[in-house]
């Protein structure tokens, strides 16, 4: 039931966020999710896109290094502690959170994480037996 990202590598200069982003809004692309993290020489943007395998193909027909990877997206109580419970629940099997974002949306009083594990099948398991609700990609 994992959720797939989209990782883009763009060289860290002026403009290349927004070409990107001019892209995927030309293509009728929404992004749902984004995380922008930096280096001097590049980027890593890693989204959540409402389609997908159209977003990887455009953006890879317009020269981008795309890689889809599958990630964990949770749905969490938007109040302090929500995200120490999702933790916990982690940590107690044994997986460690690689990165993770967040954002509001759905349910009012709701936030989403998306979690990059090494272990998505054993993460899903854990998170659904504590009672948490999991996200689909649609």
């Amino acid at each position: 039931m994992s959720v797939q990202q989209i990782s883009v590598f763009l060289e860290n200069r002026s403009g290349t966020f927004a070409d990107l982003t001019r892209i995927l809004s030309e293509n009728k692309i929404n992004l749902r999710a984004v995380s922008v993290a930096e280096t001097s020489e590049f980027g890593i943007v890693r989204m959540i896109v409402d389609d997908v395998f159209d977003a990887a193909t455009i953006l890879k027909d317009a020269g981008y290094i795309a890689r889809l990877t599958p990630v964990v997206g949770v749905d969490i109580a938007d109040k302090p502690g929500g995200l120490e419970k999702i933790v916990e629940v982690l940590n107690a099997v044994s997986i460690d959170v690689e990165y993770l974002y967040a954002f509001l949306g759905g349910k009012a009083g709701h936030a989403h994480i998306i979690i990059k594990v090494r272990d998505n099948d054993k993460a899903e398991s854990a998170l659904r037996s504590a009672g948490f609700e999991l996200l689909e990609q649609d």
